[in-house]
């Protein structure tokens, strides 16, 4: 009796961690995913530094971090899941995507937000 219980105990465990690994490895970004999170990171690392500096600096770093976003953008646009990823793996693919998207967005507000500052003159930044 001793021994069916613990048959089944570790037979109850080991399905559950294959079921934990397979919703943990389904939850992780994707590769392309990983590739735009690091790129959103590095624009977003150079829009503080513009947020730091003056001037001609400035308008360099701006500069540098839009073109960042216009190519981590355009090859946002361009990604997809892959075909036949069951729906859940699917569904975390296209929420992953969307928290992207949220980053890239807050980064271009609060790049707008210092062109703003840049641009005094301009009526509705009085």
């Amino acid at each position: 009796m001793e021994k069916q219980f613990i048959h089944k105990t570790i037979a109850t465990i080991a399905v559950c961690s294959i079921g934990f690994l397979s919703v943990s490895a389904v939850a992780a970004p994707d590769e392309l995913q990983r590739q735009m999170i690091q790129r959103a990171q590095q624009a977003k690392q150079k829009l503080q530094q513009a947020e730091a500096a003056r001037g001609a600096e400035r308008q360099k770093l701006m500069g540098e971090h839009m073109k960042m976003m216009k190519e981590t953008m355009g090859k946002m646009q361009a990604m997809k899941p892959k075909a036949g990823m069951p729906m859940q793996e699917h569904e975390d693919w296209i929420s992953q995507h969307q928290k992207l998207m949220d980053d890239m967005m807050g980064q271009m507000m609060e790049e707008h937000h210092l062109m703003m500052e840049m641009c005094p003159a301009l009526p509705n930044n009085k």
